[in-house]
């Protein structure tokens, strides 16, 4: 059974946006009493499997679907990994912004792949 690209693309691409949450935001709280560039240098380390992720599921998406598609897709994506990442691990509160910046790529999603 074959599965969809869609399918192949969106978990290759959250798989990816967990590691470049990590990576660019992850070294605020973990890192925070070291020096900028061995954050950097561990950033830049846990970034590569973002890389290593992300081509292939660009590559893939892109034998269905528009550069624009898999970007907003790309971007929807982001808020899902990044909203749980800020409340749980990084202590933020919860804001009403990210129900309206959700509601905003929902509108985004739609209007880029209803074509």
């Amino acid at each position: 059974m074959q599965i969809p690209v869609i399918a192949q693309t969106t978990a290759l691409l959250i798989m990816s946006n967990v590691f470049m949450t990590i990576a660019w935001y992850g070294h605020l709280k973990s890192l925070s009493d070291k020096p900028w560039w061995i954050a950097a240098v561990i950033s830049w380390a846990i970034a590569l499997f973002e890389y290593l992720l992300q081509v292939p599921a660009n590559r893939i998406g892109y034998t269905e679907y528009s550069l624009a598609q898999l970007k907003i897709l790309q971007e929807a994506l982001t808020l899902i990994v990044f909203v749980p990442f800020a409340v749980f691990f990084m202590g933020q509160p919860f804001k009403l912004d990210y129900v309206w910046a959700a509601l905003c790529l929902v509108g985004a999603v739609y209007f880029i792949f209803r074509s």
